[in-house]
């Protein structure tokens, strides 16, 4: 049986989320949704999807905000949907990296037609299958992540982890260049409400710093954001 393209809607407008999921299942789609950024971007994080409809205007984390996250990680193709008629805008969405450009109000029709379109360009000319490999694995600098072996290498050498330090690596590595307290790591690794755990952390950081830099006093990759928490820079 084959597999359904996966389409991720993103819109703060809860009826319109609802309205074009159900269109979209009807096409024969399976539909993820998501009404901010922050949330769409989690989702993004815990599965394929082969489309992202975006609306731009949004809560947290709006739309072109999330757009360029995305294609820092991946090379899905994106149709922005938004109230902004202005050229400027769209002009701004496409070349943060937009697939296409719909303004409210839309008609299905057109819409649906966009879709398919694009996830065909996707699918038949993007090179799916090289794009899937890629997803399994992490970039940054020397630093090569590999999701499907759990592996982690350094400049090519492959480096040991613990499981406690690969599930930091990879949180930090799914979200570079965003800042994770102390708090946050712990909850996401652990599974466990955190208190006074920064020294817990710590240590963590400490040691997987050991194994990835060079210098762990000038840190390139695992840097500490002083009061707030820790990030892996995108190099």
């Amino acid at each position: 049986m084959e597999e359904k393209q996966v389409i991720l809607v993103v819109d703060d407008d809860r009826e319109i989320v609802r309205v074009l999921g159900k269109l979209l299942e009807l096409e024969g789609y399976q539909v993820f949704s998501a009404y901010d950024g922050m949330e769409a971007l989690e989702l993004l994080s815990m599965g394929k999807v082969h489309l992202i409809i975006l609306d731009v205007m949004m809560p947290k984390l709006n739309g072109l905000s999330t757009l360029m996250e995305i294609r820092r990680r991946q090379n899905i193709p994106v149709i922005m949907l938004s109230a902004k008629t202005e050229e400027s805008d769209k002009v701004l969405g496409l070349s943060i990296g937009a697939d296409d450009y719909v303004s409210k109000p839309f008609q299905t029709a057109e819409l649906m037609a966009r879709v398919r379109s694009q996830l065909r360009r996707y699918m038949t000319l993007g090179d799916v299958k090289k794009q899937e490999h890629a997803d399994h694995v992490l970039k940054t600098g020397g630093l090569s992540l590999d999701l499907a072996g759990k592996e982690l290498y350094v400049d090519g050498e492959k480096v040991r982890l613990t499981a406690t330090e690969y599930r930091i690596t990879e949180l930090l590595m799914r979200n570079m260049g965003q800042v994770f307290s102390a708090e946050e790591i712990y909850a996401r690794v652990w599974n466990e409400d955190a208190y006074a755990v920064e020294n817990t952390v710590m240590v963590h950081i400490r040691r997987i710093r050991e194994k990835i830099e060079i210098d762990t006093k000038n840190p390139k990759y695992l840097k500490v954001v002083w009061g707030i928490g820790y990030k892996m820079e995108k190099i």
